[in-house]
């Protein structure tokens, strides 16, 4: 008995400082938030109680929160649909064997941990309408000067930013596939060789189906990661020109910050921990099945 609660004890000493991280950094902010929402209140003044009323104006009368939810779903579009296959891909190329493995691995995650702001940065040099790259190119191709403002245009603007948030974490989902591909058997590869299969056939029917639970990682940290997107954006456009790359972090931010609507701007974080949330149940319960059949593999 006494070595059991030693060993519990062992336990609780590493798990304690881990869970108190998760309650200064996340949980208690999450309830203060979530008790903040629930009032008026501009930081300064006094609080006052009005129940759901900021939930009922952020569905209903404010104009910029449609445009802002649909954004992001946007960019979980292009994170889903174009982010993570060209991540499987590479993983699987780089898995299987190339020359320069290492070297091109390295490469791919050097935009991952370079700062947003940085990166946003790169990216406002790169749409800048006068001396841009992007610009240049068109430049020498049509033979005449194009300057065209890209950042500037709210037709053009959010779609500058949705680049740069699919380009910088490539290599954050490849390098999470390339280590659930090297995990799977060599076995299964080798007696698919013995059968006679494909690279491709192998890919289809032993890879993929065994890497189903990365996959569903992946997806969630793709989703909620598109969801609560705010530097790159805020440091490309700061959501103009008039919201047209506004999203529900970016607006939380000015509302809250810059408005001092401490109450309005609670509402619209927990808002956002709420969607990331069901998504990832949604995620989770759609790729159950998958998980099962790929256990049984």
């Amino acid at each position: 008995m006494n070595k059991m609660l030693g060993k519990k004890s062992y336990v609780a000493i590493f798990v304690l400082p881990a869970l108190l991280i998760f309650m200064s950094f996340v949980l208690i902010p999450l309830i203060i938030s979530a008790t903040y929402s629930l009032f008026d209140y501009d930081g300064i003044g006094k609080m006052k109680l009005i129940g759901l009323n900021n939930y009922i104006n952020m569905f209903t009368t404010d104009r910029y929160f449609p445009k802002a939810v649909a954004n992001s779903l946007i960019l979980v579009a292009a994170s889903l649909l174009i982010q993570l296959p060209i991540s499987l891909i590479l993983a699987l190329i780089l898995a299987h064997g190339v020359k320069g493995e290492k070297f091109f691995r390295t490469v791919y995650f050097v935009p991952v941990v370079i700062s947003s702001m940085v990166i946003g940065q790169l990216w406002m040099k790169i749409f800048h309408s006068e001396y841009g790259l992007l610009n240049i190119l068109i430049s020498g191709m049509k033979g005449e000067v194009f300057d065209y403002s890209w950042l500037s245009n709210s037709r053009t603007a959010f779609l500058c930013t949705v680049i740069p948030a699919v380009w910088q974490y490539i290599g954050y989902h490849l390098l999470i596939f390339y280590a659930g591909i090297k995990s799977i058997s060599t076995e299964y590869y080798e007696a698919a060789q013995i059968d006679g299969a494909s690279k491709w056939q192998t890919n289809l029917r032993i890879t993929l189906p065994l890497l189903v639970p990365v996959i569903k990682t992946c997806v969630i940290f793709s989703i909620t990661g598109s969801l609560r997107s705010f530097d790159l954006i805020y440091v490309m456009t700061g959501g103009g020109p008039n919201h047209s790359s506004e999203v529900p972090a970016t607006l939380m931010y000015n509302n809250l910050f810059r408005r001092g609507l401490y109450g309005y701007g609670s509402a619209q974080a927990f808002f956002i921990v709420i969607e990331c949330l069901l998504f990832t149940l949604i995620i989770s319960r759609i790729f159950k099945k998958s998980e099962q059949n790929a256990a049984l593999i």
